[in-house]
């Protein structure tokens, strides 16, 4: 029996269950029972007898406590009778993994390198020669590698981080490009002017599970962006992303001067955990933005809609920050379900309240918990 699990859980002590796959509310935090993700993108396989759970891809270890107790059994036989049966199946994350979420999924999809070879890298040199040309391909990254360089993405091409791997110095750039995958990587401390990730002139790009950050103890313009998309890109998805400790975190738009070619822009950023950062969260520029269901905590500064954006913000939530949304160029946004954790929004109001795709939005008391647990380099390759 397999079951559609819009929440998952960490158990302590299952070894009376057997196969199956579970669906339905949270299950209760007592005697062996932790909430660990609250969402609807992760689903945990049990097995009789195993030591771990498995969530899109993700092993999740976990000790046994001995035999079960009638305690243990009751509440697990409890927190059954809620569970609803799906007709649906669900798989593991895997290197084949097409956007699923927001504009990426829009004009033809983004498929990136899915069924094409794939091939581990583990040099630098490997991995820029790798990632080049546009025949579909699927391109890991093993262990770390480090240098002072920026490693060009060709189309049609998916960049899969494996567990534990790393890109220390060594930025991502998309530029005149399309259909490209970017998943599980951990990028951190690119000098400037290069950036983590960079994706311009391009369509049709998707980047989930990215874990970007540098450090604050540098001049500002030590470092650049964490995540840069400008100049007209169209068709991006960042989602399940860590983006943190950096003065610039994300600059959308590249220019006031540019409004012509960026005014196209379109960008859904979902699921994302952004903290101790000095600006752009984002700063977003003339185009159309959706935000949802990320967290703040620890910033300087808030979403900057700017010169005339339009962005669509829902059910977010912020800690120790004093600007949640604000404009210093013209922009609007649209604020719906947000906690602003005593933040101000002094965006006006715009035009944009429905996104042109479907979207399931999870509660905005649930965000912190799924968000928190699961963003950056979190699964398993």
């Amino acid at each position: 029996m397999r079951e559609r699990v819009p929440r998952a859980f960490h158990m302590t002590d299952v070894q009376n269950v057997g196969p199956r796959r579970f669906s339905g509310p949270r299950l209760p935090a007592a005697r062996g029972w932790s909430i660990l993700h609250i969402g609807y993108q992760y689903y945990y396989w049990v097995r009789k007898g195993s030591s771990s759970i498995r969530s899109n891809g993700c092993e999740i270890s976990y000790p046994f406590l001995g035999p079960a107790t009638p305690m243990r059994s009751a509440i697990f036989a409890i927190a059954l009778t809620a569970l609803s049966v799906s007709a649906s199946l669900v798989k593991r994350a895997t290197v084949n993994d097409i956007a699923t979420l927001g504009y990426a999924t829009l004009n033809g999809g983004t498929t990136g390198g899915s069924g094409g070879p794939s091939t581990t890298v583990s040099t630098l040199d490997a991995l820029t020669t790798a990632v080049a040309g546009n025949a579909k391909k699927i391109v890991l990254i093993s262990g770390t590698i480090t240098g002072d360089a920026v490693v060009l993405i060709g189309s049609n091409t998916t960049v899969i981080g494996k567990t534990g791997s790393s890109l220390v110095g060594v930025g991502l750039r998309v530029l005149n490009e399309t259909n490209v995958i970017i998943r599980n990587v951990k990028i951190s401390k690119v000098l400037a002017p290069g950036d983590a990730i960079g994706v311009q002139s391009s369509h049709q790009v998707w980047v989930d599970h990215a874990d970007l950050s540098s450090d604050r103890d540098h001049d500002k313009d030590f470092y650049d962006g964490l995540l840069d998309i400008t100049h007209g890109v169209t068709g991006i998805t960042v989602t399940n992303s860590k983006l943190y400790t950096h003065w610039k975190a994300s600059l959308i738009g590249h220019s006031d001067s540019n409004g012509a070619e960026d005014v196209a822009i379109t960008v859904t950023m979902a699921l994302n955990w952004w903290f101790n950062l000095n600006s752009r969260t984002p700063s977003f520029r003339f185009g159309h933005g959706h935000i949802f269901n990320s967290v703040y905590d620890s910033n300087d500064d808030g979403i900057n809609t700017r010169d005339g954006a339009q962005l669509l913000i829902e059910n977010n939530v912020w800690s120790n920050a004093t600007k949640a949304i604000k404009t210093d160029d013209g922009g609007f946004a649209v604020a719906i379900g947000n906690d602003f954790g005593g933040a101000t929004n002094t965006a006006p109001v715009g035009n944009f309240t429905v996104p042109p795709y479907p979207r399931t939005l999870l509660a905005t008391a649930d965000v912190r918990a799924s968000v928190v647990a699961t963003a950056g380099q979190t699964l398993a390759f």
